[in-house]
């Protein structure tokens, strides 16, 4: 039995025919009676009988429709609750991101004067596994490469951030004299590159193929911050990304040109969890926050 099922049982039963109940309902009498057959079938006795021409309710029949009662108000306190709970602008979020974007933006959603109340979580993982992660969490800041696989229809989008990934040489390296620079340029450097699966291998790749160069990868470092001292330290080159990743006064960036080296910076979410204004005003941040984040200067 279902909630649609009971509505008509208390109908028939208060009004006294399946034509006042259909009349009521603003459902045809073969709609009423479909219903009624329906519940019937999971209910071990007889709910309704013939009077002449008249359906009406059996003594059963009329026990389940006073429940029916009860049941509907029931569903009406429920669904005030999770309504009351839906528009509370202060309940628990909890959000995570990979690691630049989990500095870029954290401190923004803390500073947020309408800011719900934030469980903040770092979750640095292969792109194909950010979709997963919104089972565990209410937003989920993912980046993936431009031609990368769009992200599954499964998860709602909110588009963040289109950020250029630039190569970061040490500020006293000759390839620092360079206003931009070419696949060729850095083919013969040592690189510092991420691990196996994650976004930016596919360009590190793509810089290797425009060269017709096997690029040497001498470290594998997920976290920037890491990677910059690496990097000024003179260990080798690194794709750093030109806003979420924090400067450093030992590393300069430079565009790369011919190859296309751009992410998107996305929050990933459940569709369902947008009902909830505290995720409606946490996705507005992240928004806003975007807008301070990325550079005037962006190409």
């Amino acid at each position: 039995m279902d909630e649609r099922q009971l509505r008509v049982l208390r109908e028939v039963g208060e009004l006294g025919s399946v034509t006042a109940a259909s009349e009521a309902l603003l459902v045809t009498p073969s709609a009423i009676s479909q219903q009624l057959r329906l519940l019937q079938r999971s209910i071990p006795v007889p709910l309704t009988e013939r009077d002449g021409r008249r359906v009406v309710l059996t003594a059963a029949g009329r026990a389940l429709a006073g429940a029916a009662a009860d049941v509907e108000s029931a569903l009406a306190r429920a669904r005030q609750v999770v309504d009351e709970f839906a528009e509370q602008p202060d309940g628990v979020v909890s959000v995570a991101a990979f690691h630049s974007a989990a500095a870029a933006f954290f401190p923004s959603l803390l500073r947020a004067k309408d800011a719900p109340r934030l469980s903040l979580h770092d979750e640095d993982v292969p792109q194909d596994e950010f979709p997963v992660l919104t089972r565990e969490y209410d937003v989920v800041l993912a980046h993936r490469l431009d031609h990368a696989e769009a992200w599954p229809r499964t998860v709602a989008v909110t588009p963040l951030l289109h950020e250029p990934l630039d190569v970061a040489v040490p500020v006293d390296h000759p390839l620092a004299s360079k206003r931009s620079l070419s696949p060729r340029d850095v083919a013969s450097e040592p690189w510092i590159t991420v691990h196996d699966g994650f976004p930016l291998m596919a360009t590190i790749e793509a810089i290797g193929a425009a060269a017709n160069h096997r690029l040497e990868l001498v470290h594998r470092v997920n976290e920037f911050t890491v990677v910059a001292e690496l990097v000024a330290a003179g260990a080798g080159l690194a794709l750093i990304p030109r806003w979420t990743a924090r400067s450093h006064p030992g590393i300069a960036l430079r565009p790369m040109r011919g190859v296309h080296a751009r992410r998107h910076i996305d929050a990933l979410h459940r569709p369902e969890r947008t009902a909830r204004r505290a995720v409606r005003t946490t996705l507005a941040n992240l928004q806003a926050a975007a807008s301070t984040i990325r550079k005037p200067t962006a190409q």
